[in-house]
């Protein structure tokens, strides 16, 4: 579908609106009139942009949210090429995740997106980006000689993304945001041991 500037900005409120309503405590049972009412915008207009309805709608947040996911941690997620740039990398990742409390995007992929038709392949093609970014910090370490050649950097990136997938779960549930810095403090003085550089703030 071709969209005018205008039509694209109107669909993108349709999407921005409906994100942040499902990021709320009201999330369960949305319908297409709450996202109409929560968008100002006519049933005419939420079917223009999107046909099929609530799922094509739905699958549309889905990858707004998955994009925010990584953007969030940008520029840092693409520079791990040193201690000092995983610190930096872990602190934008806990602000971020305090700022937005319960209200997340990767919580709401991982909740109450997962079932839509279509959102699992948004969500694997998330972490599947994800992973890969840390892989690649992880081999350039260990090309700079800053982390053992043994060290397996697949299972490394992958305990990554699982620790923060369990902290953001935990701080969705309770609000506390202490797990996800427990699990990525943890995760990150394990891949430190396995670094030759010494100290932990070693840059």
């Amino acid at each position: 579908m071709k969209l005018t500037a205008k039509g694209r900005a109107t669909r993108q409120r349709i999407i921005e609106g409906a994100a942040a309503h499902l990021r709320s405590d009201e999330a369960a049972g949305v319908t297409l009139d709450d996202i109409r009412a929560i968008t100002g915008t006519s049933k005419g207009q939420i079917f223009h942009y999107f046909p099929d309805g609530k799922e094509e709608l739905f699958l549309a947040v889905a990858q707004f949210e998955a994009d925010r996911v990584l953007d969030d941690q940008q520029p840092h997620l693409s520079a791990l090429t040193s201690w000092a740039a995983w610190q930096r990398w872990r602190d934008s990742v806990v602000a971020r995740y305090r700022a937005q409390g319960r209200s997340c995007p990767l919580g709401v992929l991982m909740g109450e997106l997962g079932s839509t038709p279509g959102a699992q392949e948004v969500i694997s093609t998330l972490l599947h980006q994800w992973e890969s970014e840390l892989h690649r910090g992880i081999v350039e370490m260990q090309g700079a000689g800053l982390v053992r050649q043994e060290a397996d950097p697949s299972r490394l990136s992958a305990a990554l993304i699982a620790g923060i997938q369990g902290g953001v779960q935990v701080l969705r549930s309770t609000g506390s945001v202490g797990y996800l810095e427990a699990v990525l403090d943890t995760l990150l003085d394990h891949l430190r041991i396995s670094g030759l550089a010494g100290p932990k703030n070693h840059s």
